[in-house]
């Protein structure tokens, strides 16, 4: 095992990013070396979660003068790109940033062909398939007791920015990581376009991948509840159906399956930091050893903002979107104009 230890720098100290400066902390692979924060008082809480390193209220100014082997930043949705030229040009080796990567496709692009011309890697924190009720259904999957997969689904009562990337993800890992030929999507309602992760009320669709299946992603207020657990944080339900039967999970926990050899299930299945922010952050150090790609990789991100705008483009457009997408105007922009012309102009009030 490698002993290398590597030296993180974390700005947006909020909740989550309370979380990860307390678990990289707590990982002796990483050392923290600087926070930051607008807030003086929040930037002082976390430093005590970690050894009290240099405390700044500025990022840039933490990035020049600690010079970090990773960046940490935990910011709103609408506040991505400028922070990830600010990590290029200190030279890290990896920046780690909460989801969805963009609010929009073009900032998408730009952020991933930045991130690739300079080498830097990234991670995106789509941590939920750490769990073992998600390692349970893929293990299912995986072994061909559903037969042929030829449906995948993924539903949540919360809104499309919270939750429509971790769905987007979650589809991806049950079908094997296949690409998207192209979605087809509809949306409803813009009181969360007011949210500090502005949404629709409601972004559903459907997802044509290359390998034949078709994925099924709803988010926000008329997504079907998963009464099986509380909290719309965990009302969330991601599943597989193939020719011998389907298999499924729930962030809150537990997971189920009918197969031809019978039912199966069980309540096992957790949604808390030690069981998937701890193995999030010791794949970083792994990847930082060159011994494996993190399960939660930008790239792998990307292509789940793709799919998020994707859909929103198709709620405006009316059409089928095709994959891969190009730059184009702001679809979240767009989609709020369209939902707002829509309900002025209803045919049938």
């Amino acid at each position: 095992m490698s002993d290398t230890t590597y030296s993180v720098a974390i700005a947006g100290l909020g909740k989550r990013g309370k979380v990860h400066t307390e678990l990289f902390h707590a990982n002796p692979r990483f050392s923290v070396v600087g926070v930051a924060d607008v807030d003086a008082g929040r930037t002082a809480e976390a430093a005590a979660l970690c050894g009290n390193p240099a405390q700044f209220t500025d990022a840039a100014e933490m990035l020049s003068t600690t010079t970090p082997d990773v960046f940490c930043f935990c910011t709103p949705p609408t506040v991505r790109l400028p922070l990830i030229q600010m990590g290029v040009d200190a030279g890290v080796k990896l920046i780690a940033f909460e989801k969805p990567m963009a609010t929009n496709m073009t900032e998408a692009l730009a952020m991933r062909d930045l991130l690739r011309s300079a080498g830097v890697k990234s991670v995106q924190s789509h941590q939920r398939k750490y769990n073992v009720q998600f390692r349970k259904v893929k293990e299912i999957i995986d072994s061909g007791a559903l037969g042929r997969i030829h449906t995948v689904y993924a539903t949540a009562t919360g809104w499309m920015m919270h939750m429509a990337t971790h769905l987007a993800d979650y589809l991806r890992f049950f079908n094997g990581e296949s690409d998207v030929e192209y979605v087809i999507g509809q949306a409803d309602g813009i009181e969360k376009m007011t949210d500090n992760h502005p949404s629709p009320d409601y972004l559903g669709g459907f997802i044509q991948f290359k390998n034949g299946v078709r994925g099924i992603l709803e988010t926000g207020s008329l997504a079907p509840d998963v009464p099986e657990v509380e909290y719309w944080w965990r009302k969330v339900r991601i599943g597989a159906q193939g020719t011998e039967g389907f298999a499924e999970c729930f962030v809150g926990g537990g997971w189920r399956a009918v197969t031809k050899d019978g039912i199966s299930g069980s309540d096992e299945g957790t949604w808390d930091a030690s069981h998937e922010q701890d193995p999030y952050i010791e794949d970083i150090a792994l990847w930082l050893d060159g011994k494996k790609t993190h399960p939660c990789d930008g790239e792998g991100g990307f292509k789940d903002a793709e799919i998020m705008c994707g859909l929103m483009r198709s709620a405006v457009e009316r059409r089928r979107i095709d994959f891969p997408l190009g730059p184009g105007p702001n679809e979240l922009e767009a989609l709020q104009k369209n939902i707002e012309w829509s309900q002025a102009n209803a045919l049938w009030p």
